[in-house]
């Protein structure tokens, strides 16, 4: 595969530190470029991140002395020094999508975390295991936009990265229903404990907006190509709850789901044991050997054991039993940063990379 020069628009929030970590020494990926706001352009990715860096691991040394260029005024200069940009801004919705607009305007993919483009009907919204053929899209929203090279592609919501997988296997035996309550992590909301003490020893039972997210997304990710656009599935009927909780990584769900043709319990394992997507079969840089991980033991999956699966690439399933409302319960948990944020970014940007929508 050839080299890439990328940039990471939104590089001094979480998200962004995010990516800073798992692109450094990336085999397909070079970071030349970091884009923040005006307040933190001019200053060193060091001086402007402070003692605001989040992560586990230290600063990639080849990134802290790079100069913060202002992701809206500098677009031009950051447009024609990458071949792409990963995007993880904090603005709001209508700002995000002009941003995000006019960098695939100017011949710049955009690989975004943002929830803004999600509903745009020919931005493909790819979880790279389960709807690859979604990048097919691309083709019409060029067309659209009138560029040749430029484009948007999404990453889901984070809270749909635990249980969508799960269930993906399992699609053809009917899934009809399907409750999930997902209990997040503060991470999700760009916070440590440092930063949001009111969370320690405290639960919130609201996210705002993440339930809507949690109960549509999955159906534009198991949709279907349509002319110039994606058409959302019509089913399963999903509800959710989402709650916050006092873990610093990680997005647990508890699913409940029915089916048209139930399957017995050794046909779900079998089907999860044995599952593997296009990033597997293209053994991808940043994708998981096994992407479903289940556990035998009752008290797993839990959150500080095994969120980081894989690199925190995998998703870990648990406790498959049958329940007296629905057919089948089990719990799912994944790395909400890596995974559900910019891990699911990387993987989806070397599946398009694969797939010949970067040259």
């Amino acid at each position: 595969m050839k080299q890439f020069n990328v940039g990471i628009i939104g590089a001094t929030g979480m998200v962004g530190q995010r990516f800073a970590i798992l692109l450094e020494n990336h085999p397909w990926f070079n970071v030349t470029t970091l884009a923040a706001s005006p307040r933190s352009a001019g200053k060193s990715y060091k001086d402007a991140v402070g003692n605001r860096w989040a992560m586990p691991k230290p600063m990639p040394k080849a990134l802290e002395n790079i100069i913060i260029h202002d992701a809206v005024a500098d677009m031009d200069k950051i447009t024609k020094s990458v071949d792409f940009v990963f995007c993880a801004v904090d603005m709001n919705k209508d700002d995000t999508k002009a941003l995000e607009d006019a960098y695939a305007k100017a011949e710049c993919p955009v690989i975004s975390n943002n929830s803004a483009h999600r509903g745009t009907e020919d931005v493909p919204m790819i979880v790279p295991e389960i709807n690859p053929e979604h990048s097919q899209i691309i083709h019409a929203q060029r067309e659209r936009l009138g560029t040749e090279r430029g484009f948007i592609a999404v990453k889901s919501n984070c809270s749909i990265q635990s249980y969508v997988p799960a269930l993906h296997p399992l699609m053809d035996y009917g899934v009809s229903k399907v409750l999930a309550c997902t209990y997040q992590a503060i991470s999700g909301a760009g916070k440590t404990f440092e930063t949001w003490p009111e969370m320690v020893d405290n639960v919130i039972p609201f996210i705002g907006g993440e339930e809507s997210k949690s109960e549509l997304e999955p159906l534009k990710v198991w949709g279907t190509i349509e002319g110039d656009k994606i058409v959302d599935a019509t089913a399963p009927s999903i509800t959710t709850q989402c709650i916050r909780v006092p873990a610093a990584d990680g997005h647990m769900a508890a699913v409940f789901v029915s089916f048209d043709k139930k399957p017995s319990i050794d046909e779900i394992k079998s089907r999860w044991a044995d599952f593997a997507g296009e990033p597997q079969k293209l053994n991808l840089p940043s994708a998981p050997k096994k992407f479903l991980h289940y556990f035998e033991e009752e008290n797993r999956p839990q959150t500080r054991l095994d969120r980081d699966a894989e690199n925190g690439m995998a998703v870990s399933i648990g406790r498959l039993r049958e329940d007296s409302q629905y057919d089948y319960k089990f719990v799912c948990l994944s790395h909400n940063t890596i995974r559900g944020a910019a891990g699911g970014a990387v993987l989806m940007a070397e599946l398009l990379a694969a797939q010949g929508f970067m040259d």
